[in-house]
């Protein structure tokens, strides 16, 4: 039997199961844009830091600020306020760039995303993550893993590969 997990993961049925029969649950970073709350798989971060200002790149998407050298590596950073065209907000000392792991079709990079706090690690069951909402065509969910209730709080799922891969392919091909 295979499930599906929290980061979109099948799970094979030997693996250890709960006394309700679950997989377990999953590890997310929760962190806040405006009054909603996102996570990503706590496995593809790789750092969390403060605001810096970026180097900007010339004809770069507009949600594509610019890049970091963090340590040695060039980091494209993406503000997910304008990737998810909400309100444009000031940088503040609570601003923070999450760099994370992203796995598009050039292979695996490291891209910061800026947002506007960091909340905590939460564990996702299995069980409690519920498909994104049909919209139609003219809502783009394919990006979002599932949906789920922590706390009193509903925490949208992301799948990092799809909302930000594009973008390593796209600069890929424009620095070539």
């Amino acid at each position: 039997m295979t499930q599906q997990t929290a980061s979109g993961a099948a799970s094979q049925g030997g693996e250890p199961r709960d006394a309700a029969g679950s997989t377990g649950s999953n590890q997310v970073l929760t962190f806040t844009l405006g009054d909603e709350t996102y996570g990503v798989d706590i496995l593809r971060v790789q750092e969390i830091r403060g605001w810096s200002p970026v180097t900007r790149i010339p004809r770069a998407p507009s949600h594509v600020l610019g890049v970091l050298n963090l340590r040695g590596s060039i980091v494209p950073i993406v503000d997910l306020r304008m990737r998810f065209n909400l309100q444009r907000a000031e940088y503040t000392p609570l601003t923070v760039i999450i760099v994370l792991s992203v796995e598009s079709a050039v292979g695996r990079r490291d891209f910061g995303v800026v947002v506007d706090g960091v909340s905590d690690v939460i564990d996702v069951s299995a069980e409690d993550v519920k498909p994104a909402p049909e919209f139609g065509e003219h809502v783009s969910t394919e990006f979002i893993e599932g949906l789920a209730a922590v706390s009193g709080r509903m925490v949208m799922l992301l799948d990092i590969d799809q909302l930000i891969g594009s973008d390593v392919t796209e600069l890929s091909l424009s620095a070539a």
